[in-house]
């Protein structure tokens, strides 16, 4: 079945921005007390904030909202983020390739609109995508496949037709579970997730082997 749009997740996907959660999350831990792991990032990697603040308040008995947790941490992300942060491998370099086929892309992200709306701000990226989805967009965070269900009816596309590119074991496992084609880009925040619903598992953006997915190439 050939490819007709393609959905990016973002954080970790098109911008190196994990470090900035770590960061970020390890200041809202701190100021608590405690300390933000590995196995603690890996459980809420690709997990919209509610899942995200919930498992930390439950791990650790905060007395905070998880919208309270959300607000701080986001506004450490923030702080963060104007220290810099640069897109991942590929990024334009495939963007270039959509738009020169005419291909429609979209963003399905777990993360917050105010984060979204500021990343891609700041790289002049709001208008290169037909929409971006957030969390607040859905009511069942991945790997629950809603927010790629909801990409495709807004592509006007089958699952099937759809390229899903993600970085996080519960992203994948959305896309698998909408029935759509994923795509994981392995990077050092991931290099040990379980990708067992991945179809394909490359290292940029841009590998030829996503390419020839693609349209004028495509014949999956």
């Amino acid at each position: 079945m050939t490819i007709k749009a393609v959905a990016f997740d973002m954080d970790g996907l098109m911008f190196d921005t994990e470090d900035v959660y770590w960061k970020s999350a390890s200041a809202l831990l701190k100021r608590r007390g405690e300390i933000y792991t590995p196995e603690m990032c890996a459980a809420i990697m690709g997990r919209p904030p509610q899942y995200c603040f919930e498992l930390f308040k439950k791990t650790f008995g905060f007395a905070e909202t998880w919208q309270e947790l959300q607000q701080e941490s986001e506004d450490f992300f923030l702080q963060f983020l104007n220290e810099g942060f640069s897109t991942m491998p590929g990024l334009f370099e495939l963007l270039e390739h959509l738009e020169k086929y005419k291909i429609p892309k979209g963003i399905c992200t777990s993360s917050a609109e105010r984060i979204v709306s500021e990343v891609l701000r700041r790289k002049n990226l709001e208008k290169r995508f037909d929409f971006v989805l957030t969390a607040e967009n859905i009511t069942q965070g991945k790997p629950d496949p809603e927010i790629y269900l909801k990409a495709a009816d807004l592509f006007g596309v089958l699952p099937q037709e759809m390229l899903v590119l993600e970085d996080s074991v519960a992203g994948s496992q959305a896309a698998q579970n909408a029935a759509a084609f994923p795509v994981v880009v392995l990077a050092k925040h991931n290099k040990n997730g379980n990708f067992s619903a991945a179809r394909l598992i490359t290292h940029s953006l841009n590998d030829p082997k996503i390419l020839n997915l693609l349209p004028p190439n495509s014949n999956s």
